[in-house]
């Protein structure tokens, strides 16, 4: 833990995988670790980012580890000791894989570490829910895996599902630009008709179930729809065709924009190499630089070392 008081590991996800639209995601084996050391007195925080982000989110009046640490304080009636934090951050920002909740569950995890009598994971995430916003990165990252999540009636539901065999990867192609999730929201309709409705929700019953019973041939047919895709495809070069052209590489199993974008997802069987360099190739000739990483699926989700109760 080099010398630290408190460790916290948070993977990378990925939402919707196309047709499960704010319902499905997953966790990725790329991850950013946040150090707690030197406890101060409350307010004071002293922060070190290494990696992504290091340039913007060093201030902690605005990183969001420190306002749902506080936040998390505040809802269980907690003085909150400030303290040193030093994040090694590997998920990008703005690129669709999950940093902001990378974050909050970062800082609840902390704040929980403080309790004299930690609360369990069932009880911890409908307050992340709530900081967060929506269900279906802030689950998958302290889960671990696939998930399937929804608030309903004031309270959070989800369900975890099977591990994928060995030899699929995820393959993330990530561009040098950014979306920002209030302009991806912006872009979608208000209202969509029936038909395009009743096709992404076919499209992801079959998703789930392919997913549980080990269906992936059919996940390309299946990761497709009509709700969101196509209108963020539109804010980054390359969107509005690089779905089609990486679904017919050999060996891709399905793609689809990583949660609002910009950044794509595709499920490789086999050699990963020829998808992930398909997916660059194509930013490429909408004269964007990119870069891929080759990812297994998480099925740890959080994990935190030491403590301070």
């Amino acid at each position: 833990m080099n010398g630290s008081l408190i460790r916290i590991r948070v993977p990378a996800t990925t939402a919707n995988l196309g047709s499960g639209f704010d319902t499905i995601g997953l966790a990725l084996s790329l991850y950013n670790v946040y150090d707690v050391f030197d406890l101060d007195e409350p307010g004071a925080y002293r922060m070190e980012v290494i990696g992504e982000g290091s340039a913007e989110l060093s201030d902690p009046e605005s990183n969001m580890i420190i306002q749902s640490y506080e936040k998390a304080c505040e809802e269980w009636d907690m003085e909150c000791p400030g303290f040193t934090l030093r994040c090694l951050n590997a998920i990008p920002l703005c690129r669709g894989l999950g940093s902001s909740s990378g974050a909050v569950a970062g800082g609840v995890m902390i704040a929980n570490s403080f309790r004299k009598e930690p609360l369990g994971m069932e009880d911890l995430l409908p307050l992340m829910v709530d900081i967060e916003g929506h269900p279906d990165n802030i689950v998958p990252a302290c889960l671990g895996g696939l998930v399937i999540s929804g608030v309903g009636d004031g309270r959070l539901r989800y369900v975890k599902m099977p591990p994928p065999p060995e030899d699929i990867f995820a393959v993330v192609a990530v561009p040098d630009v950014r979306v920002r999730t209030e302009d991806a929201r912006n872009a979608l309709p208000k209202e969509v008709s029936m038909g395009d409705a009743v096709f992404t929700l076919n499209r992801a019953a079959i998703l789930a179930a392919s997913w549980a019973a080990g269906k992936w041939e059919n996940l390309s047919w299946a990761m497709d729809d009509r709700l969101h895709q196509r209108f963020r495809a539109k804010l980054f070069p390359g969107g509005e065709v690089i779905l089609e052209k990486v679904k017919s590489v050999p060996g891709c199993l399905g793609a689809a924009i990583s949660g609002s974008g910009p950044s794509v997802l595709a499920f490789a069987k086999g050699a990963p190499r020829g998808v992930a360099e398909a997916m660059c190739r194509v930013f490429r000739e909408h004269g964007v630089r990119s870069r891929f990483f080759v990812l297994e699926v998480d099925e740890n989700g959080v994990l935190v070392e030491g403590g301070c109760r």
